[in-house]
């Protein structure tokens, strides 16, 4: 089974913020925990008798508040390079997932609602891809707790029953699970993935992005895993020369 740890980053009611982004990263299930033991390592810089009590929480770390000032800049921003060279250096199979949404490009339609979707559809066609290979996987959404829990839940069943825009979800074994970010190191990696992708996008800052851009599904020349969805265009990328899935 493939575990698609989900979180975003942008805030969709924010006048002064352009972009929305719905990140994933794709696990396989037994290496769950050792990516998690990783990342307790890094965390362990920070408070080394209780490394749990760390959150590793990209805006934050940038920032330095909720109790991140107490720590260097340097060592903060490095700890978050750190945790996404962990994932850089899985398997190449675990794959990243995102779905950035710029203000204003989805006019009829909730651009929540709409990069859950593209989300949705990805995911499920990389498990199809796996299952034409010989490699059957059914996969599983863990999500950071929010507003979104019961809206996303009722897509997901819509997604399985109904069908999307692209078609039906045929892989996924569950609906989404909602889980508080401070328990699960895996969503706080999803964090760190959609804050360093918001940066890009967002600030013209690609330091952290730079890191995973490398990750973001592909399948030959076609990178299925980096959507850009931009006002009055089609969906594009800039994660490398790859051109995007077309729809």
């Amino acid at each position: 089974m493939y575990l698609l740890y989900v979180d975003d980053s942008g805030d969709i009611d924010d006048p002064a913020i352009s972009h929305f982004v719905l990140s994933g990263v794709a696990i396989f299930e037994r290496q769950a925990y050792w990516i998690s033991q990783e990342l307790d390592k890094i965390a362990a810089r920070f408070d080394e008798a209780d490394p749990r009590a760390i959150e590793l929480h990209g805006n934050p770390m940038v920032q330095g508040n909720k109790g991140w000032r107490a720590f260097a800049r340097d060592a903060r921003h490095e700890a978050i390079a750190d945790a996404l060279r962990a994932l850089d250096q899985t398997h190449r199979d675990n794959r990243v997932f995102t779905v950035v949404i710029e203000k204003g490009s989805v006019p009829n339609g909730d651009p929540v609602e709409f990069a859950f979707e593209h989300l949705c559809n990805r995911f499920d066609r990389f498990l199809g891809r796996l299952h034409r290979r010989g490699n059957t996987q059914r996969g599983l959404m863990i999500m950071d707790e929010s507003a979104y829990e019961q809206r996303f839940q009722g897509l997901a069943r819509d997604f399985s029953s109904l069908g999307h825009r692209w078609g039906t979800l045929r892989n996924l074994a569950e609906v989404p699970l909602f889980v508080d970010s401070r328990a699960s190191r895996l969503i706080q990696l999803a964090d760190l993935v959609a804050y360093s992708t918001f940066r890009h996008y967002e600030k013209n800052d690609s330091r952290f992005f730079d890191l995973i851009k490398n990750r973001f599904d592909t399948e030959g020349d076609h990178c299925h895993g980096l959507v850009h969805w931009k006002r009055r265009t089609e969906p594009t990328s800039s994660a490398s020369d790859l051109p995007i899935e077309g729809l």
